[in-house]
């Protein structure tokens, strides 16, 4: 079973609408759309913005509907110079920015007492999105590196640059760490995908409405591929 999560109507919406066979279920004031997707068995929700948000669907997703793999689709502001609005990155491992144990000793972005705080993402779902991605926009840059999450919408370039220098983040955003932790923890495999739709700085607020539209288009046309070929 293939579940697809987004953090905004936006973000699902349009994936929802190509679904069959569809049963809707609510769970913990979430909808969760159980179908077919290009012929496969998935469900899509719509898990709300946040960490708690997001690892709540997540295990719900587990415990529930048996995903073995799970997607988290949605935008981003990029961290790095050639990263431009509208491109794709793909997780190649997540973290959390705002873990800060600090004061126990800890690294920032460490989690205490668990044995990682980086969560890798599956291999072979990197490879499918990249192709995919490649195939369905071909106009636009296709990227693999680190997302950084936490429950803050950066919009200055002081906290940008100390992402960049901490984490050496490729785009930053508010869910797919949570995700990541939750997938890690109950052995499922997982991909975080994310649209670029700002530059993380000064100019984030400004961009974002601009570029959100054409960002959400490029996540569902990749999402829409990954599952022909999965």
């Amino acid at each position: 079973m293939l579940a697809v999560i987004g953090a905004m109507d936006e973000e699902v919406s349009r994936i929802k609408e190509v679904m069959t066979d569809v049963v809707i279920e609510t769970r913990a004031g979430m909808e969760f759309y159980k179908g077919k997707l290009s012929g496969k068995d998935a469900v899509v929700v719509r898990c709300g913005i946040g960490k708690v948000n997001a690892g709540m669907c997540a295990q719900i997703l587990v415990d529930c509907y048996g995903a073995d793999a799970i997607v988290n689709t949605g935008i981003a502001g990029s961290l790095q110079a050639r990263i431009n609005i509208g491109d794709i990155v793909l997780s190649k491992d997540t973290l959390q920015h705002d873990m800060d144990a600090t004061g126990f000793g800890y690294p920032v972005g460490v989690i205490p007492r668990m044995e990682k705080s980086v969560f890798e993402a599956d291999e072979r779902l990197i490879r499918i999105a990249e192709k995919a991605c490649k195939k369905v926009n071909p106009e636009i840059g296709v990227h693999v590196g680190r997302v950084v999450s936490g429950d803050q919408f950066i919009s200055d370039k002081m906290k940008k640059n100390w992402l960049i220098d901490n984490f050496n983040g490729y785009c930053c955003e508010m869910e797919g760490a949570a995700i990541a932790q939750a997938a890690y923890l109950n052995q499922v495999p997982f991909l975080i995908v994310r649209a670029i739709s700002d530059k993380a700085d000064d100019s984030a607020t400004m961009d974002y409405s601009e570029f959100e539209a054409k960002a959400i288009t490029h996540s569902v046309n990749l999402i829409l591929e990954m599952a022909e070929n999965l």
